[in-house]
């Protein structure tokens, strides 16, 4: 059945729409021989020889869900022109073509889904579902409350306020030097926690994310990684699924 081809790409556990979007722009995708870049552009997987930079994609695959503990010093993406390491390089055994959702920066660690699941990958990513992924910062210097009350509150950066968000210093009274502060945001600009901490006069030394949506996991080691239960794909589901539905006045 012929259908849009970034959605086609999706499907088939490429990438999610919008990142398949990129990889028609970029002109990496051909059909039948012919580079396609306009979006607009219907194929057939059964029938067309469709392929991402010269590899032919075939059928849809069985679903992969992976929440890997990212260490520092891995770059989030399938390759990287710089030859660093990337996150992919942490996964021995997986065979899917699976990709991140989201990213993680290289110096963050934490947790990080991993699928080619495109629609779920996508819905978890749209900016207006706003879902919720918590992180744990070591800041220089220990932030007063007027500092998390300006976190909690909003920071302005690129000219817009950043929306309101969770904010806690997990070591205040004691006598440490620097504070530990634990940030739970629904928005995910470009290096957000890092920004957001600097703005309030506590830059970060050291940044981890420890929850996505409903999922956690403490016990999972930096470099190791596990499938989702079955719950818990769920649980992710529910939660894209109820973020597209309309608000009601």
């Amino acid at each position: 059945m012929n259908e849009r081809l970034q959605k086609v790409l999706s499907q088939a556990g490429v990438a999610s729409r919008r990142a398949s979007e990129q990889l028609i722009a970029e002109g990496r995708v051909t059909v039948n021989g012919k580079t396609v870049r306009e979006m607009g552009v219907k194929a057939d997987l059964a029938v067309d020889d469709i392929r991402v930079d010269g590899r032919r994609i075939k059928g849809p695959q069985r679903h992969r869900y992976i929440l890997l503990n990212k260490p520092a010093g891995y770059v989030t993406t399938r390759s990287d022109p710089q030859r660093r390491r990337t996150v992919l390089d942490l996964l021995r055994g997986v065979r899917e073509y699976v990709y991140p959702v989201g990213r993680l920066d290289y110096d963050t660690e934490g947790l990080l889904l991993l699928t080619n699941d495109g629609d779920l990958a996508a819905r978890l990513t749209h900016p207006r579902h706003g879902v919720e992924r918590t992180y744990e910062a070591r800041v220089a210097g220990m932030p007063d409350e007027r500092a998390i009350e300006r976190l909690r509150i909003g920071i302005p950066l690129d000219g817009r306020r950043t929306l309101p968000a969770e904010a806690m210093l997990l070591n205040a009274g004691r006598r440490d030097k620097d504070g530990v502060v634990r940030l739970t945001i629904r928005e995910g600009r470009n290096r957000q926690v890092r920004r957001m901490l600097e703005a309030v006069g506590h830059p970060v030394q050291s940044l981890r994310r420890t929850r996505i949506g409903p999922i956690s996991d403490r016990q999972l080691k930096p470099g190791a990684w596990r499938e989702l239960t079955s719950d818990e794909v769920r649980r992710l589901s529910r939660l894209a699924t109820a973020a597209e539905r309309p608000r009601t006045p």
